[in-house]
């Protein structure tokens, strides 16, 4: 395989697939030049791996995938040519786990949400059926989200005053948490701008002159946006952008979701 000039890190929901319908049918030019390109597409998403590998069958990609908010880095076993360390071998990847495994998440979330009186509702609390009226997946793909390691998606149902209380008792127990375009989450010490640069460093072992492009829509986007060195933030339904990622150097891309996912990168790389 040539050296390509660029690997690109995207989130999937609201930025790669329509925040509505969940499809990347806006984003087809894009993605037909980035595989005659030969680009490697990263997916660092709060997606889970059984979710992804769906979408790297579906697109014929098959390149790392970093799963849960950077939980955890899958890497098809013979894509780099070279010794690294990872933690464990699950199907055809070699695994770099960084989360904290999802069963102590769920207790922790639980705990804290009883300790101050907070109403929350995770996907753990919640059936296939019930995940999938939530977030308009169908079941199938309902059933593959709630296949969770590293990460709990979860709403607050109590009055803003509590969900800022329940953040602080998130980080004060020493756990993380984001929001993304429809949940907040908590996980470990893990974001998407750790895995991003783990694999960015392993990618210029392979090719020691590639840059590194970032593209998403929401707060818990902006680790992978400060890692790369073009960052891009997609509009939001309505034509807004998250008025929480907040950094210089991060282009606000002309184009809502997949849209202006499409438009930039095919302004990049065309």
């Amino acid at each position: 395989m040539p050296e390509p000039e660029y690997v690109i890190f995207t989130d999937m929901d609201g930025t790669l697939l329509d925040h509505t319908s969940y499809s990347y049918e806006a984003a087809l030019e894009a993605l037909d030049l980035i595989r005659k390109k030969n680009i490697p597409l990263v997916f660092c998403t709060s997606k889970t791996r059984a979710e992804l590998d769906v979408y790297s069958k579906q697109l014929e990609l098959y390149h790392p995938l970093i799963s849960e908010n950077g939980g955890a880095i899958f890497i098809p076993e013979d894509y780099f040519d070279f010794p690294y360390e990872y933690d464990t071998i699950s199907d055809h990847y070699k695994v770099i786990e960084l989360g904290v495994k999802y069963d102590i998440l769920t207790k922790t979330l639980k705990e804290i949400c009883t300790d101050i009186q907070c109403q929350a509702i995770g996907f753990g609390d919640m059936d296939i059926d019930e995940v999938s009226m939530d977030t308009g997946l169908s079941t199938e793909a309902a059933a593959l989200a709630k296949r969770r390691d590293y990460d709990e998606a979860f709403r607050v149902l109590s009055p803003a005053p509590k969900a800022d209380e329940l953040e602080r008792e998130i980080v004060r127990r020493g756990f993380n948490y984001t929001r993304g375009g429809r949940y907040y989450h908590i996980m470990g010490n893990n974001d998407k701008g750790g895995a991003v640069d783990i694999l960015t460093g392993l990618y210029h072992r392979m090719w020691p002159e590639i840059r590194t492009i970032g593209i998403g829509d929401s707060l818990n986007d902006l680790p992978m946006l400060k890692a790369v060195d073009i960052a891009i933030l997609v509009q939001k339904p309505g034509g807004i952008y998250d008025p929480a990622v907040i950094h210089p150097g991060i282009k606000k891309g002309d184009g809502i979701g997949p849209v202006g996912w499409n438009r930039e990168l095919i302004n990049i790389l065309g």
